[in-house]
């Protein structure tokens, strides 16, 4: 068993939630039960599923649950796109928050490298 908080990515993960959070905030009411929710799951799912990999016994099942990080990693990309092309967040805002998540998925990538190494 790892413990997920002493891990930078899951750091930088958890950060990530909180400000979509805080972004989604300013959403039209009517997305509320759409593209608000739908990221926010999205974005928090990331850190979940980082600490859940490292709850499971196995390197196999840690890196399954890294490749599900990943997955929701890209989710939120799409998702900041669509709402920069909705005008519900700036271009500049989307920018900030877009090189987080690239940065975000490159450590997750380079996270699973090292699990699928070390197996």
């Amino acid at each position: 068993m790892r413990d997920f908080r002493q891990l930078r990515v899951w750091e930088d993960a958890h950060r990530l939630p909180l400000e979509i959070y805080k972004i989604t905030k300013e959403f039209p009411k009517e997305e509320l039960f759409a593209l608000t929710n739908q990221i926010r799951r999205a974005s928090t799912s990331i850190g979940s599923n980082i600490a859940e990999g490292c709850g499971r016994g196995s390197n196999k099942d840690y890196a399954h649950f890294s490749q599900i990080a990943i997955g929701s990693a890209f989710e939120v990309d799409y998702q900041l796109l669509l709402a920069k092309d909705l005008s519900y967040i700036d271009a500049k805002k989307y920018l900030s928050i877009s090189e987080k998540t690239d940065a975000l998925k490159r450590q997750l990538a380079a996270l699973l490298q090292k699990v699928r190494n070390s197996s």
